[in-house]
């Protein structure tokens, strides 16, 4: 497959992917770009890989990390203000669209491996072995990061009335 074709079919999906670890479009596309910017440049050693897709998405995974590492240095702000101004579509104000956003903010918190877990697994629905494939991990590895991350989240959930109904004790 040529990069021109990769991009055209698995571009979209590589956005929904960076949007969900950075949680700004703008900055997942800007990843994107640069991570297919970088796959370009090796593209005829990648299109030999075993399997493309999880290459590229090691990259971006990758990429990612070096981001979040580099940002922690310095301050940035997130408006977290009005969060669904980016999607299509009315504006759902509602409690469920409230409750996911509140959702989504704990699993931003997650530190970035523990993150990119939790979107491979239960919003990509990868398998372990694939998860392991793109993380460069044992499936060990995989599943203790899962298994941590769900742990904080249960955690920070339970101190988040709004989410549980219930209060914070």
């Amino acid at each position: 497959m040529g990069f021109d074709e990769y991009v055209r079919l698995r571009g979209e999906k590589l956005v929904r992917l960076a949007r969900l670890l950075v949680r700004d479009r703008h900055l997942a596309e800007d990843l994107v770009q640069e991570v297919l910017g970088r796959a370009y440049v090796r593209w005829d050693r990648i299109s030999r890989a075993d399997d493309i897709d999880v290459y590229v998405r090691r990259m971006l995974v990758n990429k990612h990390i070096s981001w979040r590492r580099r940002r922690a240095a310095g301050e940035y702000a997130i408006d977290t203000s009005a969060p669904h101004l980016d999607r299509a579509g009315p504006i759902d104000i509602g409690a469920e669209a409230a409750e996911r956003d509140a959702a989504w903010q704990l699993i931003a918190e997650l530190p970035a491996k523990q993150r990119a877990t939790v979107v491979l697994r239960y919003y990509e629905d990868l398998d372990d072995a694939m998860i392991a494939r793109i993380l460069q991990c044992s499936q060990a590895t995989v599943r203790s990061q899962a298994m941590r991350a769900l742990a904080t989240l249960r955690r920070r959930l339970a101190a988040v009335p709004a989410l549980t109904g219930k209060d914070a004790r």
